[in-house]
C-alpha cells in the first residue's frame, strides 16, 4: 500500500484522488489490499474509448462514478451511463466503454470476480441493534 492509504485492524481507506493522475488506471485492489475480487478506477479521456476485451472466468460490474459514458457489448448493442450508472457484464461478453463527452473525463469503478455470492452473512456487531 502506497503512504496515501490509511490502515487500521482488518480495514483500509483511501482516496481516488491520491490513487494517481491524468487518464488510465487506479489500482485500488493493491491500493487498500483486496484480496477477494479485482477492483479498479478508470479515468477516461474526453471522446476516448477503450478496447474491446472479455474475462475467461471474471464477471465484472460497472459503476460510472463521473461523466457519461456508453457501453458497446460484441452483439452490437449499446447501453448509455450517466453518473451513478451501474452495469454487470458476463465474462465472455466483449465490452468497450467510450467517455461521451468531449470535453470532460469520466470516471468509473470495475469490480471483477468469479465463483459466486457467499450469502447473507453480515452479523450486528455487539451491543447493535436493527434501526
Amino acid at each position: 500500500m502506497s503512504e496515501g492509504a490509511k490502515t487500521g485492524d482488518g480495514y483500509a481507506v483511501a482516496n481516488l484522488a491520491g490513487l494517481g493522475e491524468g487518464p488510465g488506471f487506479r489500482k485500488i485492489r493493491t491500493e487498500l489490499g483486496v484480496t477477494a475480487f479485482g477492483v479498479n478506477a478508470i479515468v477516461l479521456p474526453p471522446s476516448y474509448a477503450t478496447g474491446s476485451h472479455y474475462h475467461d472466468e471474471q464477471e465484472e460490474l460497472y459503476f460510472l462514478h463521473r461523466g457519461r459514458v456508453q457501453l458497446e457489448f460484441g452483439d452490437g448493442s449499446t447501453e448509455i451511463l450517466e453518473e451513478g450508472g451501474i452495469a454487470r457484464v458476463d465474462p465472455a461478453t466483449e465490452r468497450r466503454v467510450r467517455n461521451l463527452s468531449d470535453s470532460e473525463e469520466a470516471v468509473y469503478v470495475v469490480v471483477g470476480g468469479k465463483d459466486g455470492y457467499v450469502g447473507r452473512d453480515g452479523k450486528l456487531g455487539e451491543g447493535e441493534t436493527h434501526r
